[in-house]
């Protein structure tokens, strides 16, 4: 326990912009490579409805509603990968944090990277509940965080 109160943790402030950075990556990623997917899907709309704001908003949530297993999969991956080689995705290295493991205060190994980005996904669906937990436990852990024993510190 006294390794932990070494840690210099990551406020939850940081964590929300780091977060928000992440998402935007992930979903230009996304974007680029549906690119051509999502074109065609928009050039489906009639020329009379394109005005309508409102019309290409449902095309895109339809698209992205029947592609929502690639995405999620894409947010793994990244966090994933990034998580295990850097210890921090891109919004991480702005905001200057890291994921660390508990134990070891050093960068998550490839499986526990892998399970914390799964665990991502019900922080996320379930109304950003496993998101919230980070404002309320004393190490300003998510539940994915919690799950997978790993903590975000000051980089």
């Amino acid at each position: 326990m006294n390794e932990q109160n070494s840690l210099s943790i990551a406020t939850p402030q940081k964590r929300v912009v780091s977060f928000v950075i992440d998402d935007i990556i992930v979903s230009l990623f996304f974007m680029v490579i549906f690119y051509d997917q999502i074109t065609l899907f928009l050039q489906a709309i009639p020329v009379e409805d394109r005005s309508q704001s409102q019309v290409i908003l449902d095309a895109l949530n339809q698209f992205v509603s029947a592609n929502i297993l690639w995405l999620l999969a894409l947010k793994v991956i990244y966090h994933t990968v990034l998580v295990w080689q850097n210890g921090m995705t891109l919004g991480k290295y702005i905001m200057k944090i890291k994921v660390v493991s508990l134990e070891t205060q050093e960068k998550p190994v490839f499986m526990t990277a892998l399970y914390r980005a799964l665990l991502r996904i019900p922080s996320e669906l379930v109304l950003y509940l496993g998101f919230l937990m980070a404002f309320f436990t004393p190490l300003t852990q998510t539940f994915h965080d919690k799950f997978s024993r790993c903590v975000v510190v000051d980089a």
